[in-house]
């Protein structure tokens, strides 16, 4: 019978039920002991002596793609508890090769132990926001390696005649009954790799006695994928395991091979911003919000890999052809358009264009009333999905047309980070919550919007997040699955709060969408892993954002300042120069420079780079005091006195000025300014210990008591 919420199992209490198979029924449960949540296998069947051993060996395992076995009861696996969703495809060519090195690596950590997985599926890999885990090792075998006479490693102890594993992935030998080994872990590794790429098992019928018969009798159906893809796919599918890869190392190092050397490009599409064509140059807005509906529309498509709203958009005004954009893209298809609009009648022409060749893949144009504008959304995504062979579901539409072009009006002024575009922002979520008080859109916007004015220090974070926090979960209220607004509340929970768990756990939330959008991963990059001291995981989230927002100087932020966190400041520069490239006059990403070139002791480029960014930014005041404090650190006395009155009105607000009395040597002043901004909730403050300037007293207890008060120590 199913186990009940509040039955216990020795120390671990059932929270709720999780799943079942074959082999049990799996439950959270919590650790009454450490406080933790865990994850419980129950199995109706007592585990015997030997099976005891063999989990005992599989919990020393320890691997980031393998999840982790705690304990074991009479009839129970006590497992780490995992966020995440069951891998399932099609996915796009770079993202299942990537889950595909993941797994390589987790398999051939077990297979180096002579432990063999023996039911790899999809339902036992778990995609988590910093890649796979794959579960299920509890019950897998542990074998002793044995050499044949044909000197080709075997493994002795499976039971002949017993049939392992899950009928649709298993190997010919499996299904056979036959003594196996860890080239049927590649076997079944070679299956979902092929259902990543296609959405289907290659083996699947209808009952597992047919299944079987085809993984022992038939040819997996051709592909969607790259050629040397496929060849990888079919060597581990070879019906005798002589024939296939002899390790998963060896798997590896042919995607690998495949990957450096990409025979095709995958399923990709940017879609540019169309161009506005009315009369009235004030309807950008619309033509700008029509061309990211569709971008958004086509993300939602299995297998297709869409650029992000910054990158594309990138490329507004400028004279260059379709291939070289293409090519900075890295995409294989452009869709462009334009809109013109005169009164109630829009007329919209979109061709999606294959980049290769330039040919047009296919074009229409449509004459509607305003009120068909949905409509028109969804006939080009349709019209897409049929043209690269994909599959588009339906979705819901707004109702309030009104609501949703204000919307719109609020997005493209957001996007251009002034303060003056800010207000306008504001003004225009604001009036779309007027027309329609239910349009969820517009809280989160406005929720972004309050969040941006506190980011760029335009506006104390204190003052913003109760209006961060009350806008998203309004949002949240309206749609339980805005991603914005669980991003937006996972930083609030980590800023204002301090809340670290809580932050996690919002992100994680944000970021179980698929694909996930670039920008939940640089903000659990720069507002969460860096300051939980998990750089690697840091960096590697940031470069899973530039593959779909390769040109987006945030992302290149959030990479500059992980660097910079885990002391890799030639890597940080090189980093903060590239996003420049893209767009000099972001001035966070400016700052974030600096910051480096002080810690790295190039104190004259920090300068340099401080007076940069006060042109392009003179309200940001923290950048104000650094410079002060560069200056002082040089023995410039008159240039930073000179600063410093001009900053009079500042003083002790900022971690700003924390900067200026921690180069002076005033600790005293300097951690009372540190309180000011511990008071203000300045975000800047959580970085505090990858800061420049504060070295010097880190050893002070007042140092730790803050570190303290931000949950931090």
């Amino acid at each position: 019978m199913p186990l009940a919420t509040g039955t216990k199992l020795g120390p671990y209490e059932i929270v709720s039920p999780l799943g079942a198979g074959g082999m049990g029924e799996v439950y959270r449960a919590r650790d009454s002991r450490l406080n933790r949540d865990v994850a419980i296998k129950v199995s109706a069947a007592q585990f015997s002596e030997r099976f005891e051993r063999e989990a005992q060996a599989i919990a020393a395992l320890n691997h980031p793609n393998i999840c982790t076995l705690h304990d074991i009861g009479p009839n129970y696996l006590v497992m780490e508890f995992i966020e995440g969703t069951p891998l399932k495809g099609p996915l796009p060519v770079d993202q299942a090769l990537r889950y595909a090195m993941q797994i390589c690596d987790a398999l051939e950590a077990a297979h180096k132990k002579n432990i063999i997985h023996r039911d790899l599926k999809p339902a036992n890999i778990l995609v988590t926001a910093s890649g796979v885990k794959l579960l299920d090792f509890g019950l897998a075998k542990i074998e002793t390696p044995q050499i044949s006479d044909g000197a080709t490693q075997t493994f002795a102890g499976t039971e002949v005649g017993v049939v392992m594993g899950t009928a649709a992935y298993m190997s010919p030998e499996q299904a056979k009954g036959e003594v196996s080994d860890a080239r049927s872990d590649i076997f079944s590794f070679g299956v979902v790799l092929y259902e990543m790429l296609n959405g289907q098992s290659p083996f699947v019928r209808n009952s597992p006695i047919e299944t079987m018969s085809a993984i022992l009798r038939d040819e997996p159906a051709a592909t969607d994928a790259p050629s040397n893809i496929s060849t990888v796919i079919a060597r581990c599918l070879r019906k005798s395991a002589a024939e296939r890869f002899q390790t998963i190392g060896d798997v590896r190092a042919a995607i690998e091979l495949a990957m450096s050397n990409p025979s095709e490009k995958s399923s990709s599409i940017a879609v540019l911003p169309f161009a506005n064509m009315s009369a009235d140059k004030d309807n950008e807005y619309f033509s700008d919000g029509l061309a990211e509906e569709i971008l958004n529309l086509l993300a939602k498509i299995p297998g297709l890999k869409v650029i992000a709203r910054t990158s594309s958009f990138a490329f507004r005004g400028k004279e260059q052809d379709i291939t070289a954009i293409a090519e900075a893209l890295r995409v294989q298809n452009i869709l462009e358009g334009s809109v013109r609009r005169a009164g109630n009648r829009v007329r919209v022409t979109a061709q999606l264009i294959n980049a290769a060749d330039g040919s047009h893949q296919w074009s229409e144009r449509y004459d509607r009333d305003m009120l068909d504008i949905f409509a028109v959304q969804d006939e080009i995504g349709q019209a897409i999905s049929e043209a690269l062979k994909l599959h588009l579901a339906p979705r819901a539409h707004p109702v309030n047309l009104e609501a949703y072009q204000l919307h719109l009006k609020g997005q493209y002024h957001r996007f251009r980070f002034t303060p003056e575009s800010l207000a306008k922002a504001k003004e225009y979520f604001e009036q779309a919550l007027a027309v329609d008080p239910n349009y969820a859109p517009a809280y989160s916007g406005l929720a972004g919007y309050y969040l941006v004015m506190a980011t760029s220090g335009i506006r104390y974070m204190v003052e913003m997040c109760p209006l961060i926090t009350s806008c998203a979960e309004k949002a949240l209220s309206l749609d339980p699955n805005n991603s914005e607004a669980l991003s937006l509340l996972a930083h609030t929970a980590a800023i204002c709060e301090y809340d670290w768990k809580k932050s996690e756990r919002l992100h994680l939330k944000a970021m179980s969408v698929e694909p996930v959008p670039s920008t939940m991963r640089f903000r659990y990059a720069a507002f969460y892993l860096v300051l939980m001291g998990q750089h690697a995981k840091a960096l590697e989230q940031c470069r899973l954002a530039l593959e779909t927002d390769p040109l987006s100087a945030a992302i290149y932020m959030g990479l500059t300042f992980a660097y910079l966190c885990s002391g890799q400041y030639d890597e940080s520069i090189q980093s903060a120069r590239k996003g420049l490239e893209i767009n000099e006059n972001f001035h966070p990403l400016v700052f974030v420079m600096a910051l480096t070139q002080l810690r790295a002791g190039l104190t004259a480029d920090a300068i340099t780079t401080l007076q940069q960014l006060l042109r392009i930014a003179p309200w940001f005041s923290s950048a104000s005091w650094c410079l002060a404090a560069a200056y002082r650190q040089i023995d410039d006395r008159a240039q930073s006195l000179e600063l410093v009155r001009t900053l009079a009105d500042s003083h002790g607000h900022t971690i700003g000025t924390a900067f200026y009395y921690a180069a002076a040597g005033q600790a005293d002043a300097m951690f009372a300014a540190l309180d000011g901004a511990y008071q203000k909730r300045d975000f800047l403050l959580l970085s505090i210990q990858f800061l420049p300037f504060f070295e010097a007293y880190r050893a002070d207890p007042r140092f730790h008591s803050l570190l303290n008060r931000m949950n931090l120590a």
